[in-house]
């Protein structure tokens, strides 16, 4: 039987407690047993390109002992209402993701029955906190694809209800995979990392944070790179471009150039003690399901929460200063105000 759960209540205790969840505590939030060896896996948000690309990678029968024993079996299309880039993808992508012979269901309660572990594709950040609540309160390992949620707050939300509720969730973008970056993250490649300037395309969609819709990518890149630790950040916005420095607590810089006009790829350059490196280009989409399905697997999140919430705040913080003209803006202002 399903946990009865009043989620709304939910809510007003995380905001009750400024500080996080930690006031709510966790025995009040029963949920289903986390399966111990996950094979099914269910989508929600049939309405962004991820959602076909990702069981294609998965089904691979070339796809080697990282895909072995997954299959996408459930989805559940909605998914964005509202924003018509991605709503008027979803009647096409159901009749796609049932010619794969993946059962497209009406609700998350009945996809959840279905499946053991649950990919959150859904393109629109403005559902992800109801939906992704739905999912943990059940115990099901959960990929949050980008964008985390439409705010700051509902980002919090979902962070700190996966630690009140003991279900890991994991929420990266692939972009964190280019191989240079990785090396620099995990191979002491370049030496100290003394800084970076990256870039990604930054279209924006009008009801989300501006770098929340696509400049997360590049965003990512940049915090693959230097890591955590970030003070305050300023923004400098055009029709076409955006400039976005941050200041790390040991005085190093990282940038990030969103572009919407003119050729835009993905990449950047990193700033090492022993060399210089690019830091490449877009590795596609199999490195970053590899990782999904290993933490699947295990239960263990290969990007900390803390490091997926700063980023997040970088990019809030990168908006506040736009509104105060351009100032730089502490990370912890932002996410204090996220809080209140």
């Amino acid at each position: 039987m399903k946990t009865s759960f009043n989620r709304r209540n939910f809510l007003k205790s995380l905001t009750a407690a400024s500080v996080g969840i930690s006031a709510v505590g966790t025995r009040a939030f029963a949920h289903r047993k986390v399966t111990e060896n996950p094979t099914t896996i269910g989508i929600i948000g049939l309405d962004t390109s991820h959602s076909i690309a990702f069981p294609d990678i998965i089904h691979d029968p070339d796809g080697g002992p990282e895909m072995a024993g997954f299959r996408v079996t459930a989805a559940y299309p909605y998914g964005s209402r509202n924003i018509e880039s991605s709503y008027s993808r979803i009647p096409g992508y159901i009749e796609d993701t049932k010619e794969k012979g993946i059962a497209v269901v009406d609700s998350i309660d009945e996809l959840l029955d279905m499946v053991d572990v649950v990919m959150l594709e859904t393109n629109d950040g403005h559902p992800r906190l109801e939906q992704a609540l739905q999912v943990m309160e059940a115990g099901k390992r959960m990929f949050v694809d980008k964008p985390v949620a439409a705010s700051l707050k509902d980002t919090i939300a979902i962070i700190e209800a996966s630690k009140a509720y003991g279900t890991p969730i994991f929420s990266s973008s692939s972009l964190r995979y280019l191989p240079a970056a990785k090396a620099i993250r995990n191979e002491n490649k370049i030496g100290q990392v003394m800084g970076a300037d990256v870039y990604s395309p930054a279209t924006i969609e009008e009801t989300h944070p501006d770098l929340f819709w696509y400049g997360i990518h590049g965003v990512e890149i940049l915090f693959t790179v230097l890591g955590t630790g970030c003070k305050t950040v300023s923004r400098t916005k055009t029709d076409g471009t955006d400039v976005v420095v941050g200041t790390w607590t040991d005085d190093r810089l990282g940038t990030f150039r969103g572009i919407r006009e003119g050729w835009s790829e993905y990449g950047g350059t990193a700033f090492g003690s022993e060399e210089i490196i690019s830091l490449g280009t877009f590795p596609g989409y199999r490195p970053l399901v590899v990782e999904m399905l290993e933490f699947f697997r295990t239960g263990v999140t290969p990007v900390s929460l803390e490091e997926t919430l700063e980023i997040y705040a970088f990019m809030e913080a990168a908006d506040e200063s736009v509104r105060q003209g351009g100032e730089p803006v502490s990370m912890e202002y932002v996410l204090s105000e996220a809080r209140r």
